[in-house]
């Protein structure tokens, strides 16, 4: 039988601080948009898992369990534990762990790359342990006392939304330094910042990102990485844990998904605009990534998603709906 480890100190204090919080708000509303880059999430045991573009970012689980997967790559993490996102990944993740008494609950802090980068010149960064994370973009850390005080000091500072503007970027820059100068902190920052291994796979992923509907060639994306076809495929997966194909695959699908639940655009109409000449390829692609054909699954997210899948763009917050994010 697996043993936990006990939960470090401050947590109790900051399931209590989200409670506070929640109780304060909207209760048909799983998503918080606390302040600009922090939101509270609660939920329970999913039956789906949700799909959406996950931005660098902390995700703390302050209650409860969950899975994170980027392309083969699944990350479990649970109470006192955090999902550190430090590339622009599409994935899947699922609440395991939650129920109407004792939802699930998490923070959830997009990382400032700006304050990231000047923590990272002003203080070396601590250097790797010899064992390599678990995925090259996102990682599982168990959190220090200083983190999850980080985190409350942060929810706490939303009873008083007049001080937020001022001292939550000073909260921001200490969650940066603890997260620098932790075991992880030397990939954080070649992640996050970019160092010269990763420039231009990044470069790439934004451009898959930004362009998604545009097709590309492995060798002109090769070159705008600076690097050979074969050492690009091999780079990029080993930092998403997908190949580029399926990157922009990925991101065509959340497009195609997010325009129909918005009613934007029907099934054929999204599948032209993000990209796909063949709807018969875009119904196969779909129903693999979803579950179920466009039209079915649009449905059956109409009925179970208010709460629990994005509705807005689809690169919102780790866990965040941009409905609650906008």
């Amino acid at each position: 039988m697996r043993t936990i480890p006990p939960l470090p100190t401050p947590l109790p204090q900051l399931v209590d601080a989200v409670q506070r919080y929640i109780a304060s708000r909207d209760e048909s509303s799983p998503f918080y948009t606390a302040a600009d880059g922090l939101i509270i999430l609660r939920g329970e045991q999913q039956r789906h898992p949700t799909h959406l573009v996950h931005k660098p970012s902390l995700c703390i689980v302050v209650q409860g369990a969950k899975w994170t997967s980027f392309g083969s790559s699944k990350l479990e993490y649970r109470a006192g534990q955090a999902l550190v996102v430090s590339l622009d990944m599409p994935g899947a993740s699922q609440i395991v762990e939650g129920g109407p008494s004792e939802p699930y609950l998490s923070v959830i802090i997009e990382l400032d790359q700006v304050a990231m980068r000047e923590i990272i010149e002003q203080h070396a960064p601590a250097p790797p342990q010899s064992e390599a994370p678990p995925n090259g973009g996102a990682f599982v850390i168990r959190l220090e006392e200083a983190l999850i005080d980080c985190a409350l000091r942060a929810v706490r500072l939303l009873e008083r939304p007049e001080a937020i503007a001022v001292l939550y970027p000073l909260i921001m820059r200490e969650i940066c330094f603890w997260l620098s100068a932790g075991p992880w902190g030397g990939h954080i920052a070649r992640m996050i910042v970019g160092g010269d291994r990763h420039q231009g796979i990044i470069k790439v992923m934004h451009m898959l990102r930004d362009e998604f509907a545009r097709p590309f060639r492995i060798d002109e994306l090769a070159a705008l990485a600076k690097l050979s076809p074969s050492a690009f495929h091999h780079k990029f997966k080993d930092l998403t844990s997908l190949t580029p194909l399926q990157y922009q695959k990925q991101v065509r699908l959340l497009e195609a998904r997010r325009l129909m639940a918005a009613g934007e655009a029907n099934v054929q109409t999204a599948a032209l605009r993000v990209g796909y000449e063949s709807f018969s390829q875009f119904n196969r692609e779909y129903a693999r990534m979803f579950g179920a054909p466009p039209r079915r699954d649009i449905l059956r997210f109409g009925e179970v998603a208010i709460g629990n899948e994005p509705t807005g763009p689809i690169f919102a917050d780790s866990t965040t709906p941009a409905t609650a994010r906008q």
